[in-house]
């Protein structure tokens, strides 16, 4: 039985239509709290703090990519041990004081200290929503919850970008741009706290009926067999984990160098504000189409593809100049992530058994998130010896190269098309 029912466990879509609605409102918060940063924190590192150093102005993305990928990890782990919904609201409640150190916050240091915050937010509040919408869908839908999840997410981080912007543009880079995150702190916990519900009873559900057509066939394994499995011993999982870092890689970039290398080309805080939501609108909405789409066309060769269309539109904003060209490099860059993201999470799903799942969710987004500190590491040390142009072709042929692991190393996950006998 369901906590807080009085029907049995089914699982799909429509009979979870009103608890997975819910979760992907909450997810559009969480993507909204990571949205308030985007346009304008690289910005206020510059012109407030004046930090020349582009290592050193990124510190805050490092921060931010260790922390959340560790809290991943754990965040899978404890979503398995105690359940989906005490982990969702532990993040709420450490996320909450991260828009007032925005805000006010009177050195770079408490910018770091929120960017910890924020990175443990992250990791406990979006890995457990994707983790609660798998166990609510089943296997059939995977694709398409992903995509609804993400997009979500990527849509909240794109129209906060352009919101805070906008209104750094008229107010100021402090304190105005980051009530938006107040708000979004207050409605997440809130929401959280009284109405989302647990939802490990579907995982348990689907355990005991679930056929294992993966390579590893035991649901009994430990955190550490896990871990190997997911990063290093089966062959799509270990692909898809590789890939998610990259792609997160140039994520980090588009974080912390594109508004900078757009500033230095001379356009105002609101234009890079519409640059900067543009890459995750596309991405966003294309999640829309992409997952779903996955469920069809199977997940290798989406992700492949999608990781060497990012390293196109990355090299493309290399090479050119101006609004209009940076604009259409940010909508293909848009589109190959929305291509990768969901994606990638589906095909974790597919090979993890449900047991096992939630940890090798985390485990995944361990190394996937990961890819922020490692970007930022790489973008700002290129940056500082080489220049901005420079690091952005440093990061798009790592890019490539990672469509290319996929190619070779990963198998094809959806269960309707081939899977290999194993890893």
């Amino acid at each position: 039985m369901r906590p807080g029912s009085s029907g049995p466990v089914r699982l799909g879509l429509r009979p979870n239509l009103a608890q997975f609605a819910l979760l992907v409102g909450v997810n559009a918060l969480v993507g909204g709290m990571i949205g308030q940063e985007r346009t304008v924190l690289p910005l206020i590192g510059a012109r407030v703090f004046h930090l020349h150093a582009f290592t050193a102005a990124l510190t805050y993305i490092v921060a931010f990519g260790v922390v959340k990928a560790a809290t991943n990890f754990v965040a899978g782990t404890l979503s398995d041990r105690m359940g989906r919904k005490p982990v969702l609201v532990s993040g709420w409640l450490v996320g909450v004081p991260v828009p007032f150190l925005l805000a006010f916050g009177p050195s770079w240091g408490w910018i770091i200290v929120a960017n910890v915050l924020l990175g443990i937010n992250q990791g406990l509040t979006w890995s457990t929503t994707v983790i609660m919408k798998i166990d609510l869908v089943g296997p059939k839908q995977r694709g398409l919850a992903m995509g609804l999840n993400e997009a979500a997410g990527y849509g909240a981080v794109a129209i906060t970008a352009l919101a805070t912007g906008f209104i750094a543009a008229r107010a100021g880079l402090r304190p105005d741009p980051f009530f938006l995150g107040m708000a979004f702190a207050g409605l997440g916990l809130g929401l959280s706290s009284l109405f989302v519900r647990e939802t490990l009873s579907h995982a348990r559900h689907e355990a005991r009926t679930h056929v294992d057509t993966s390579a590893e066939t035991r649901s009994g394994l430990s955190t550490k067999e896990v871990f190997w499995l997911t990063s290093v011993k089966d062959k799509a999982l270990s692909a898809a984990s590789q890939a998610g870092l990259v792609n997160n890689l140039n994520d980090g970039l588009a974080w912390g160098i594109f508004p900078i290398f757009f500033a230095r080309g001379g356009l105002s805080v609101a234009r890079i504000g519409i640059l900067a939501a543009l890459y995750p609108a596309v991405w966003g909405a294309g999640q829309l189409v992409t997952g779903a789409l996955s469920d069809r066309v199977g997940r290798k060769w989406l992700i492949a593809a999608g990781m060497w269309t990012q390293a196109a539109a990355i090299g493309f904003i290399a090479a050119v100049h101006g609004f209009w060209p940076w604009a259409l490099g940010a909508l293909v860059l848009g589109a190959g992530t929305a291509m990768v993201y969901p994606t990638l999470l589906a095909a974790i799903g597919d090979v993890a058994h449900p047991a096992w799942r939630a940890s090798s969710v985390g485990v995944y987004r361990f190394w996937r998130d990961g890819g922020f500190a490692i970007g930022a590491l790489i973008a700002g040390v290129v940056a500082d010896l080489l220049g901005l142009t420079a690091a952005i072709w440093v990061v798009a042929a790592l890019t490539a190269a990672s469509g290319v692991v996929v190619a070779v190393r990963m198998y094809e996950t959806l269960a309707s098309r081939h899977r290999p006998a194993g890893p």
